[in-house]
């Protein structure tokens, strides 16, 4: 599957709607009752682009980043402003933001991961491409430095060691984020008169697994 390690600009995608998805399968019986069961492990976001454009420079940048694309072909970078760090919206990256696995003495690479809670629920989302330069990595509350205990690979989102963490330590992980998306659609149309009366066009891109 292609894809470019290049974000779409952030300062187009700020203003931008959308979020996650998931596929529920429901059945009803016939006593009333329903079946609900999901065939996807983790969501899939949407978002439309259309909406957070301002002027024609705006749409001159848009379809400049869509033909190089190829369109639908090739994935991207997005940053989702509602949801782009490991730890509160409004504060900074900590290295104990996120839990992202457990020292066993042998395993030296570990996926960056997001917790998301509400009750005693938790949905763990796989982080695979974090901003390059926001990862802070901690071992039992101390903080590792990159270079030297350990190395990121922002086009995957996995932190190997260099040596194993030992048995029953905690890694903690703090960083910024982008989703990996690609176009929705294979067509963008733009009118600078319709621009100019308050119509924008409809420019949807989706998450893709990686």
């Amino acid at each position: 599957m292609g894809f470019h390690e290049v974000r779409f600009p952030a300062s187009l995608s700020f203003g931008s709607f959308g979020g996650p998805e998931r596929l529920t399968d429901i059945v009803t019986l016939a006593n009333g009752f329903e079946e609900r069961n999901t065939p996807w492990a983790q969501s899939r976001r949407r978002y439309d682009a259309g909406v957070a454009l301002r002027s024609l420079d705006d749409i001159e940048a848009v379809i400049a980043f869509f033909e190089a694309r190829r369109g639908q072909l090739y994935g991207f970078r997005w940053k989702d402003w509602t949801d782009f760090r490991s730890g509160r919206a409004k504060a900074a990256p900590d290295y104990r933001d996120q839990v992202i696995g457990v020292g066993d003495d042998a395993t030296v690479s570990f996926q960056l991961l997001k917790t998301y809670r509400s009750g005693e629920q938790v949905a763990v989302r796989p982080i695979a491409k974090p901003v390059k330069g926001s990862v802070r990595i901690g071992l039992s509350n101390n903080e590792s430095q990159e270079g030297v205990h350990y190395e990121v690979d922002a086009t995957t989102g996995i932190v190997t060691f260099s040596e194993p963490p030992n048995m029953g330590v905690q890694i903690t992980a703090g960083y910024e984020f982008d989703v990996p998306v690609r176009f929705d659609t294979d067509r963008i149309q733009a009118s600078m008169a319709s621009f100019q009366a308050g119509e924008v066009p409809n420019v949807p891109v989706v998450e893709i697994r990686i």
